[in-house]
């Protein structure tokens, strides 16, 4: 029964495989600082009506190309303000990935093997929560592991000389969009991977067909008109953008997580039990000669080492950067098992160990995820209903002391919050967290970040204008011993370590006594 499900062609693992990665994507709110940051910028260009320029509070938020946002928006509009929807990019990016794979090794290596490969990508622990957090990492190893298969697929057709030109565009596309998920990684990584690939294969002449013209103006028609519109808007994006975030970081070490040059080696290992016990069977020579797979095994090889030895020179190291080593981690662990179970005496015997393995691994991937849903995040997501229902689109939200990334999506905020904070310490260009965030953002339009990032003279001055709307303070536990008049309402909402209070027009001339009115602010 497992060997004919292995060597089926239906496409109900495909089924499988989509209900599977989408299970349990929406059990867990949003984790911080990554989901809440980046689905709120995604909420904020929707709720803005705002499709081209990403913003945080307001201001344009230049750490990321559009494309993660745009298939965030979109799976927010089309499915409402759901976790699981917000996590539709992640989500999707990933079952497309896994399809692309299963139907490279079914024309260049055998059905088994691809059926086999998909079983263990779904059920490896780190693409399945990969597949299930909002952030760029799963969606940019999809666009450079998409952009590697069909590349490589079309070399090897020209190789057959068989039709190819479907194939190269679909890479040129995927570079595009790779190039538009997270930016010149998702370009030069491929391109990397695939010309050390073909050099070793000796296929020289094959390397000036991978460039025709009308593929490379495919490219740019997709990938160059949203980066010369953000230079033509602000004149400091291609520096900030390319220079800064691509070279200056890649090169420096002042950043968080630092670790050893070995340090995603062991990761990979762990985060991909069980599967990953057999890997040592894929490190032997004999392992990549004389068989029908090989081509295959050695772009899988050139795949794993080319990522991990790109990502292992930064000193700063984050973990989910390394998710485009997993197609090809995967395929040769599916490789090598393959091949031990043809030497078998009791072939049936090894399948069904196998099976009850990849049930242990699945069992392992779901209590992971329900694992997550215990830490990393805010409890604003346990926010009741009616509070949200109140927070109408004129409401003014103000943050104090920190900014709170998924507040402004759980609420359904429409304006730009406030952020009370001393904006004029020196430190703040220099340390990489959410201040630097809001501080490089605001430079860009410098008009909008005097109006959002203001220090607390400058709120309170604001204050003394009877204001129109709802206004909404969510500060730490001794907010109020800051702002006393704060103490006289009541908060709406509480949580580890901070409150959200409610004061309505009505309220405001009973609490204007209180506060000290007429003084000069001082700059925010």
């Amino acid at each position: 029964m497992i060997t004919r499900l292995l060597e089926s062609r239906s496409r109900l693992w495909w089924i499988a495989a989509a209900l599977w990665l989408f299970m349990t994507a929406g059990i867990r709110p949003l984790m911080l600082p990554d989901e809440g940051r980046y689905v709120g910028v995604a909420w904020e260009m929707l709720s803005q009506h705002q499709w081209l320029v990403p913003t945080l509070d307001g201001m344009p938020f230049f750490h990321k190309p559009p494309l993660f946002y745009w298939l965030t928006m979109l799976g927010l509009q089309v499915f409402g303000m759901h976790e699981w929807a917000a996590r539709l990019a992640s989500w999707s990016s990933a079952w497309l990935a896994a399809v692309v794979m299963v139907l490279f090794l079914r024309k260049h290596a055998n059905v088994w093997l691809s059926n086999l490969a998909m079983v263990l990508i779904v059920t490896t622990p780190f693409f399945y929560i990969g597949a299930q957090f909002a952030n760029l990492d799963m969606l940019v190893a999809s666009m450079i592991s998409l952009t590697i298969l069909f590349g490589a697929d079309a070399v090897m057709r020209m190789d057959r000389e068989q039709p190819h030109r479907r194939a190269l565009a679909l890479a040129y596309v995927f570079a595009a969009l790779g190039l538009l998920a997270k930016g010149l990684i998702g370009v030069a990584l491929p391109g990397a991977v695939l010309l050390v690939w073909m050099l070793l294969g000796r296929k020289y002449r094959l390397i000036g067909r991978m460039f025709p013209l009308p593929m490379l103006a495919l490219f740019a028609a997709l990938a160059v008109p949203w980066f010369a519109w953000m230079q033509h808007l602000y004149s400091g994006f291609w520096d900030y953008f390319f220079v800064y975030h691509h070279f200056k970081r890649f090169a420096q070490g002042g950043f968080n997580n630092q670790q050893p040059f070995w340090f995603y080696v062991p990761v990979l290992v762990v985060l991909a039990l069980p599967w990953s016990l057999t890997s040592w069977r894929a490190l032997k020579p004999t392992f990549y000669q004389q068989t029908e797979t090989q081509e295959v095994r050695r772009l899988m090889l050139v795949w794993l080492i080319v990522v991990l030895a790109f990502f292992s020179m930064p000193k700063s190291k984050l973990i989910g950067y390394i998710l485009p080593t997993l197609v090809p981690f995967v395929v040769l662990l599916a490789s090598s098992l393959q091949e031990h179970s043809s030497r078998q005496a009791d072939p049936g015997s090894y399948l069904r160990r196998m099976a009850w393995t990849a049930l242990g691994a699945a069992l392992l991937c779901v209590g992971l995820v329900i694992g997550l849903s215990f830490k990393g995040h805010s409890d604003i997501h346990g926010m009741p209903r009616n509070i949200r229902q109140s927070f109408g689109p004129q409401d003014q939200l103000i943050m104090l002391e920190r900014y709170a990334y998924d507040l402004p999506f759980y609420l359904h905020a429409q304006r730009s919050a406030w952020v009370v904070n001393n904006w004029n310490e020196p430190h703040i260009p220099m340390v990489d967290n959410w201040q630097k965030e809001l501080y490089d953002a605001g430079l860009f339009e410098p008009g909008t970040m005097q109006h959002n990032l203001i220090n607390t003279p400058s709120l309170m001055q604001r204050l003394c204008t009877p204001p129109v709307h709802t206004l909404w303070f969510w500060g730490p536990n001794d907010a109020g011993t800051q702002m006393p008049w704060l103490q006289s309402e009541d908060e709406v909402y509480s949580t580890q370590g901070h409150h959200l209070w409610r004061i309505t027009p009505q309220r405001w001339p009973s609490l204007r006594p209180l506060m000290s009115c007429g003084e000069k602010p001082n700059n925010g």
